[in-house]
């Protein structure tokens, strides 16, 4: 099994297929299958990796999207209670890449996930596989 799940957020569309296609790039290099699940929005994303982390199908989790700061305190629940739900997984020793923009503007989000730029989905990607390769040096 050479499977990572990519977990993408379609509430910023133009902006989660940039960081899902460079995830992508990254993944394909490093000779590991993917499979992609949509949803709604940033808030879901920790239940669907929970979900699929039980049936040890996929040996890591790719989570993207974006969240950019609005009028109400909603940006903070989403932003605080979604990051807080991916690190307790992988506390439990899930290894996850964590590519979900929290940004003040709409024009922070587009400078993060440009290809050619500071692009988080490709650094997501990174940080995805290497934890793969280091739980399974702790693991031998």
């Amino acid at each position: 099994m050479n499977k990572i799940l990519i977990v993408t957020s379609t509430f910023y569309e133009k902006i989660s297929s940039n960081l899902e296609n460079e995830a992508i790039k990254f993944i394909k290099e490093n000779n590991f299958e993917y499979e992609v699940i949509y949803i709604p929005g940033v808030f879901e994303v920790p239940a669907i990796i929970a979900k699929a982390a039980k049936y040890k199908k996929y040996v890591g989790f790719i989570a993207l999207g974006c969240v950019i700061r609005g009028e109400t305190s909603h940006y903070d629940y989403v932003c605080n209670e979604s990051a807080r739900a991916l690190m307790n997984l992988s506390i439990d020793g899930i290894a996850i890449g964590y590519g979900i923009l929290t940004c003040e503007n709409m024009e922070q989000a587009v400078l993060r996930a440009k290809p050619e730029g500071l692009n988080k989905g490709r650094a997501a990607a990174i940080a995805c596989i290497e934890m793969i390769k280091n739980f399974s040096k702790i693991e031998k």
